[in-house]
């Protein structure tokens, strides 16, 4: 079965990624959070027409995906879960809880170093908040992230399905949490004890700096809490918070060609 889903992961991680992105979509036009100023007319296009040039570079500049190094490393025997003795039902979740912990460490590497952050504030830079936002980031940080995730690979050795189910979670997740999607806050308050909800994670896009630096997981919300950036609620409440950082906030500044320039503006 392992052996299928590594063989089929491009197209796995693809259907499952098309099928909750019109997930949340359809929650947002069922049961928005918030209502959006500007139109998705204006911003989808702009958002994925990023996707598809990020997607493009990614396999030009990396042709071998994580779980490719996962399977290489698996098979010459790198990293360190390959130099210990697990059994497979302890080596899957915990490889997939450390690249996790790998992803929340580097979400506040690129806010706490300046260069890392101009091109991390353009994923910030989006003036709504939806799904589109979950896909919105420069290729120079796409790179620069699957470097990083490769050097965590190799260090680590997690098993190549391993990987496969982190990639699909967190790809999932980052679509989940960014999602304009009202839940009844009983629901919410169940939910972020084990996964970051569109409430918990909206605050990370506040317009407030000590907002902006809370709530960096992505997928497990609890990175936050044991290591003390987890903030509940916005100051501002939902509805009434700005969303974006205190630059770049004009029409314009949503258009393709511009978000690309943003980190040397």
């Amino acid at each position: 079965m392992s052996d299928y889903l590594l063989g089929h992961e491009p197209a796995i991680r693809f259907v499952l990624s098309v099928a909750i992105f019109v997930l949340v979509a359809s929650g947002e036009a069922l049961f928005p959070r918030r209502v959006q100023q500007i139109g998705r007319l204006v911003r989808w296009p702009n958002n994925l027409g990023l996707v598809a040039l990020n997607t493009v570079l990614v396999r030009l500049l990396l042709p071998t995906a994580a779980v490719g190094l996962a399977v290489i490393a698996e098979a010459r025997g790198w990293g360190l879960l390959n130099a210990i003795a697990l059994p497979a039902w302890l080596a899957l979740p915990l490889a997939v809880l450390v690249l996790d912990l790998a992803i929340y460490l580097q979400h506040r590497l690129f806010h706490a170093v300046p260069a890392l952050w101009r091109l991390h504030r353009m994923h910030h830079a989006d003036l709504e908040f939806d799904v589109t936002t979950g896909l919105r980031f420069h290729p120079v940080e796409i790179a620069l992230s699957m470097g990083i995730k490769f050097l965590v690979i190799a260090a680590l050795g997690p098993s190549g399905l391993a990987v496969l189910i982190f990639e699909v979670l967190l790809n999932a997740t980052s679509l989940f949490n960014h999602g304009n999607v009202r839940l009844p806050g009983r629901v919410d308050r169940i939910l972020r004890r084990i996964v970051v909800t569109p409430d918990m994670h909206r605050v990370h896009h506040s317009v407030h700096r000590e907002e902006t630096n809370s709530n960096f997981g992505f997928n497990l919300p609890w990175w936050d809490r044991l290591l003390g950036t987890y903030r509940s609620q916005p100051r501002d409440g939902h509805e009434g918070m700005t969303i974006g950082i205190g630059q770049f906030r004009t029409s314009r500044d949503l258009r393709l060609d511009r978000m690309l320039i943003q980190p040397m503006r």
